[in-house]
């Protein structure tokens, strides 16, 4: 018997058809995408780095939706690369900022 109240229990892991993930990882690519344009002009190659990861993980992320068998391997792919895809941008960001805040001393 599982249980319920495990993350690993909620629907978007065990039983959604994936469209879910994509729709979740559309808009935030999208946020992702501007926030690293908006950035461009501080570090352009950090940004630009970034911006094409982003990209290329939410392609990687409607690939798997369209190549990997129907399951929860499927669902924890895609919730795994939702997860890619925040922490690139994250990365990106703190490098550009690290990078500014270091040109004001």
């Amino acid at each position: 018997m599982t249980d319920p109240t495990r993350v690993r229990s909620q629907p978007a892991l065990t039983s959604s058809t994936g469209l879910i993930w994509i729709l979740l990882g559309a808009i935030l690519a999208a946020i992702c995408a501007g926030v690293l344009l908006a950035l461009v002009p501080l570090q352009p190659v950090t940004a630009w780095v970034g911006l094409v990861l982003v990209v290329v993980l939410f392609t990687a992320m409607i690939a798997i939706r369209f190549a990997v068998r129907r399951g929860s391997r499927r669902l924890t792919a895609m919730a795994s690369v939702f997860g890619a895809i925040a922490l690139v941008t994250l990365v990106c960001v703190v490098m550009i900022a690290g990078a500014a805040w270091e040109s004001l001393r």
